[in-house]
């Protein structure tokens, strides 16, 4: 990050002595003078002298500081109109504040600057007349809370952080990044840093994700970033620390629905709707803001505002359009349909049925992201696209969850009929890709069992999960709905296709009893008997 102008005024001044220096020790050559090189040599080992970072060091250091924070307190209060009077205590202490970035090199002497009382200092500093001096404190707080300081000195770190909290640095960092000019470049860094040192305070104290939320406008400043038609590096990284922020929150998501945030993320996601990022930077971004969209339409609540400003609309005219947003804006109608009727029936409403099956029948021409390497294309091809299938494949078996009965069950049905049941075919060839994949992985895993390597059950079935069991699960429960829908032709059509693969319905309604076995109790005991007797019904008619 970029070093403005102000703060290295001191550092270049030293630097311009030392020429001096050097110049007049050479003009004293060239003249005949005498001169001691035994002093010159002195000199130069004191430039590259580092000292050592110990208690002594800090409190010395701490001392400095507070010397000169009063010396600008006093200087400003008894010339509080004439700048020129306290111009070099400001100096002064911003030099001293850069001096105390030495103490990122050595995170265990955190809990003694806490027991010095030096934090309330630093922080009182974020309000300070000067805005530069502000900028001062963001950058020691990012280096003293950076990533790269954690390693072995977790419990350090946590002090620091800790006291930050308690000393509001959350609210003090918010208010002055509402004071920030986006013209000014040193202030842009100041701005990026402080989201930087937000998230480095998440990553060292989860729960500062809410407490953030909770006691500063954060929320509504990223709002208002993501929603500026130009995009720049603060842009991209408020939609990131957005996206972690929402991430496991169910409260930053309700929080956030309710100032608008819905309809501003659906904005920003709009612009992307007709054209692709311009560049590697904006092609994240993009990606972050379709997380933010994802993790707010976890509450009802928020589902229903995504409906209500055409949010379904939206992601259609997104997949039409068959630009790098494709599959986000999948993702995000599974978001908005799972377990939510009223986006279900939106979406066959305002004819979605066609555009989700083409994406269905692999029948979508992509526009892939960037590729690190030439040789990465090929393979970050192969998975996005069966990324692509197995979104589409849970935005389909959120359809036949949300839908029920009436017309448009009868629609969706009609899919699955038309063009001599392709669709059965095609969700057929998932069903053997997939269960061909699982039974791989659980012959390996057996293997490996047999190689005295112990492994839980719980870790066993999650290994499968993860070579794309759920999905196989996903593909067994829409033919659990297709099933007991009872329609000749696809009853029929499915039979057949089982037994070219000299397999019969219990093999399917075994998959289902794997999948009804493992449902979890995270939305409630009700919610969890509810969906594991719909699946039952399932496995009942797979085994009639």
């Amino acid at each position: 990050m970029e070093v403005g102008d102000h703060r290295n005024r001191s550092t270049k001044r030293r630097r311009d002595d030392e020429d001096d220096l050097n110049n007049h020790s050479t003009e004293n050559a060239s003249n005949g003078d005498a001169f001691d090189l035994s002093l010159l040599e002195a000199v130069e080992k004191s430039r590259n002298a580092v000292e050592v970072l110990d208690i002594k060091t800090l409190k010395k250091l701490v001392l400095s500081f507070e010397r000169r924070l009063r010396d600008n307190i006093e200087a400003r209060l008894k010339y509080p109109d004439q700048p020129d009077k306290f111009a070099d205590s400001e100096i002064q202490l911003h030099d001293e504040i850069e001096k105390l970035k030495i103490l990122a090199g050595g995170p265990e002497l955190y809990p003694e600057l806490v027991n010095l009382n030096a934090i309330p200092s630093i922080l009182g500093l974020l309000s300070h007349e000067n805005v530069d001096i502000a900028v001062d404190v963001v950058g020691l707080i990012q280096d003293l809370t950076d990533e790269d300081v954690l390693d072995e000195n977790d419990e350090a770190v946590r002090v620091l952080v800790d006291a930050l909290v308690e000393n509001n640095a959350l609210e003090l960092l918010v208010q002055n990044l509402g004071r920030l000019s986006e013209s000014d470049p040193d202030e842009m860094s100041a701005a990026y840093g402080t989201l930087a040192t937000v998230e480095n305070m998440v990553e060292v104290r989860p729960a500062v994700a809410e407490l953030v939320c909770e006691r500063t406008k954060l929320l509504r400043w990223m709002l208002g970033k993501i929603k500026a038609r130009e995009f720049d590096s603060n842009k991209q990284y408020a939609s990131e620390l957005l996206a972690i922020l929402l991430q496991n929150s169910a409260a930053n998501q309700k929080r956030l629905g309710q100032i608008n945030g819905v309809d501003v993320v659906l904005q920003a996601v709009a612009m992307y709707k007709s054209r692709d990022p311009r560049s590697s930077d904006e092609e994240e971004m993009v990606e972050n803001l379709f997380d933010c969209l994802c993790c707010l339409l976890m509450p009802v609540e928020n589902k229903e505002r995504f409906v209500k400003a055409e949010g379904v609309e939206l992601m259609i005219i997104i997949m039409k359009q068959k630009k790098l947003a494709y599959g986000s804006a999948i993702r995000a109608l599974d978001f908005a349909m799972t377990n939510y009727p009223p986006a279900c029936e939106r979406f066959v409403d305002v004819l979605g049925l066609k555009t989700a099956f083409a994406a269905f029948m692999g029948k979508a021409i992509l526009v892939f992201s960037r590729p690190q390497n030439p040789m990465s294309k090929k393979n970050k091809k192969e998975s996005h696209q069966e990324e692509l299938e197995e979104r589409i494949i849970s935005l389909v078996a959120s359809l036949f969850g949300g839908i029920l009965r009436g017309s448009r069950r009868e629609r969706l049905l009609s899919k699955f009929v038309e063009n001599e049941c392709e669709k059965v075919d095609r969700l057929m060839e998932l069903y053997m890709r997939y269960s061909d994949r699982v039974k791989a992985e659980s012959e390996r895993l057996d293997q490996l069992e047999l190689d005295d390597l112990e492994m839980d059950e719980e870790e066993h079935y999650n290994r499968k999960l993860e070579s794309g069991l759920y999905t196989l699960q996903l593909i067994a429960v829409i033919l659990g709905h297709l099933w007991s829908s009872e329609h000749p032709r696809i009853r029929a059509r499915i039979e057949l296709l089982l037994k070219q693969q000299k397999l019969t319905k219990r093999d399917v309604a075994d998959i289902l009893q794997e999948y009804h076995d493992n449902i979890g109790d995270l939305d409630g005991l009700e919610e969890k008997e509810r969906a594991q007797a719909k699946i039952q019904k399932f496995i009942s008619a797979f085994r009639e």
